[in-house]
């Protein structure tokens, strides 16, 4: 390692010194030049002199000056490069005086490695024998490879040979065996044609009677649309008597309507948390019911002493139950959060009660008697006869009072009147609503370039631009569009003004043709459509340019202009 650091060193030091040698000799070059350089000048100089020629002269003379100071720059760098030129080649001398003390191991150097090349030569000629004995080896296991290859090619002959024949008596076996069961296939097939047969003339009927029922029903509804008209104007002309009454008593018209309007909306809320009550009192009774079940198979497997000892409790229970429905009667009069109270109660502590079906049943028919007796009024309304509304008295005003029962046969008609399409106009501070009360984002539900065997959906919003209150509900799509798309809507009840309500469109294409209808709804104040349309895929070409102006040329000069057509559609086109 060290004889090989020293001769790099010593070839490093060899090449800075032909690298200085040669910075030297190119410095020596320069220097001759300006020399020559300087000579000419300064002839020029004196031949200027002689011509008096000042401008020249003085050029000249800055010139000699520059090539003086560049002349002197030189010799300093030559004399700096003669300098590190000599202390190279001393280095370089001191290093071959330090590398010929080595010269003896450099010699058993050589001698070393010119050993270690014979062993090598040596080991190669061994491996080279080995592999000649391999290759001899592995010739010799080809051919033993080769005679069993033949012998299995031999055997795998004569089993084929053996196969082929199996598969022909086999062959033979099957064709008897499949001409027999397609015998039983046609006949299969024979009686489902006779089954289908029946099947379509049974649903032709079928249809034929679905259509005569369709027809006697439209005929039902359009008499029925005209009753409802009926209906609707008289109500509308015993409104404009009521009305026409107000005003000849000298009263406020819209302070009687907000306030008939306010016991509308109270019998609303009442009525709505007595058919939570009823729930309610329902379910408690069914979780009763549940728990005596449960009871009642504990009683059985209990021993003869438990059940003596359980005749007392059945006592404790009855009283129980009494307790229990006199507490459930008192909080149906109070709102829901009470008979929360009660479930949680009757969940802890009424466990053992018993309630007969008898009494259960005599309770519902009560019920229910209650119920149709709160449809008909206690006595006249106030709207069945010509009377002085601001005149009414605040005890019959008190929503307390049994004379509000009157509203609730108004709003059953009202209820009955939105399904069958009665239309009622929207007065608020006597303005009246004109327009669509609905309005929907999108306005228009538009499915562009589509498949035909995919399934697209779209949604819309519905919102409520009416002044007050309004409610809708689907009424269907356009004929022609029934096999091609489905609307989902759940009727959403009342939307407050401004509030909107969500529905999906679903799009299933079965041919590649454009298509146009509606999405017709029905709202309190008159009916609205959403339009429909959808439009296949289909090329559009257009060009950017209509005029090609090449403007003025001269003759035989050659004008190019670039126009672009471009297809803004989803369908690829040919064109020339």
């Amino acid at each position: 390692r060290n004889l090989k650091e020293l001769d790099d060193i010593v070839k490093e030091k060899e090449l800075v010194v032909q690298k200085t040698r040669d910075k030297l000799s190119t410095c020596q070059l320069r220097i001759e030049m300006l020399a020559k350089q300087l000579q000419y000048v300064d002839s020029e100089m004196e031949k200027e002199e002689e011509a008096g020629n000042v401008a020249a002269l003085s050029c000249l003379q800055a010139t000699n000056r520059r090539l003086c100071a560049e002349l002197e720059k030189e010799k300093n760098l030559e004399k700096k490069i003669v300098l590190t030129l000599k202390e190279n080649l001393l280095e370089m001398w001191q290093i071959e005086t330090e590398q010929g003390k080595y010269e003896i191991l450099h010699e058993q150097l050589k001698r070393d490695e010119e050993e270690l090349e014979m062993q090598h030569q040596e080991r190669a000629e061994v491996r080279i024998w080995k592999e000649k004995i391999a290759a001899r080896q592995a010739e010799e296991n080809h051919r033993s490879r080769e005679k069993r290859e033949e012998e299995a090619q031999k055997e795998y002959e004569e089993r084929q040979k053996k196969v082929l024949e199996d598969a022909r008596r086999n062959h033979k076996k099957a064709v008897c065996f499949l001409r027999k069961s397609i015998a039983r296939i046609h006949e299969k097939n024979a009686k489902e044609e006779v089954k289908t047969r029946e099947q379509m003339e049974r649903r032709i009927q079928a249809v034929l009677s679905l259509k005569t029922s369709i027809t006697s029903n439209r005929e039902k509804l359009q008499t029925l649309q005209v009753w409802n008209k009926a209906m609707a104007f008289e109500a509308k002309k015993r409104e404009m008597e009521v009305r026409e009454a107000i005003l000849a008593g000298g009263g406020n018209v819209a302070k009687e309507m907000f306030l008939h309007k306010r016991l509308l909306e109270h019998e609303k809320q009442k009525q709505a948390s007595r058919e939570k009550q009823k729930a309610q009192k329902i379910e408690i009774v069914s979780q009763i019911l549940q728990e005596k079940a449960a009871t009642h198979k504990q009683k059985k497997s209990q021993s003869c002493t438990k059940a003596i000892k359980g005749d007392g409790k059945l006592e404790d229970s009855l009283l129980w139950r009494t307790k229990a429905w006199q507490y459930i009667e008192k909080t149906c009069k109070h709102p829901a959060g009470a008979m929360a109270q009660v479930n949680k109660g009757l969940r802890t502590n009424y466990i053992s009660e018993e309630i007969p079906h008898d009494e259960l049943w005599e309770r519902g028919e009560d019920e229910r008697e209650r119920d149709e007796t709160l449809v008909e009024p206690e006595f006249p309304g106030l709207w069945s006869q010509d009377c002085d509304l601001h005149k009414v008295s605040k005890e019959e005003m008190d929503p307390k009072q049994p004379a509000t029962r009157v509203i609730k046969k108004d709003i059953f008609e009202k209820k009955e009147e939105f399904q069958t399409g009665v239309l009622h106009k929207q007065i608020v501070s006597s303005h009246e609503w004109k327009g669509c009360t609905f309005y929907s984002k999108p306005s228009c539900i538009h499915f562009k370039d589509f498949d035909v065997g995919q399934i697209y959906k779209k949604k819309i919003v519905l919102i409520n631009a009416s002044y007050s209150v309004n409610s809708c509900r689907l009424v269907g799509i356009s004929e022609w569009l029934k096999d091609f798309f489905s609307v989902h809507f759940d009727p959403p009840g009342k939307i407050s003004a401004g509030m909107s309500c969500e529905a999906v469109v679903t799009f299933k294409p079965m041919i590649s043709e454009t298509l146009e209808g509606e999405v017709m709804f029905m709202a309190q104040t008159g009916s609205f459509s959403v339009p429909l349309k959808c439009t296949a895929k289909r090329c559009i070409l257009a060009l950017d340019k209509e005029l090609i102006d090449f403007g003025s040329h001269v003759v035989g000069e050659t004008i190019s202009r670039t126009i672009n057509l471009t297809n803004s559609g989803a369908l690829g086109t040919r064109f020339k």
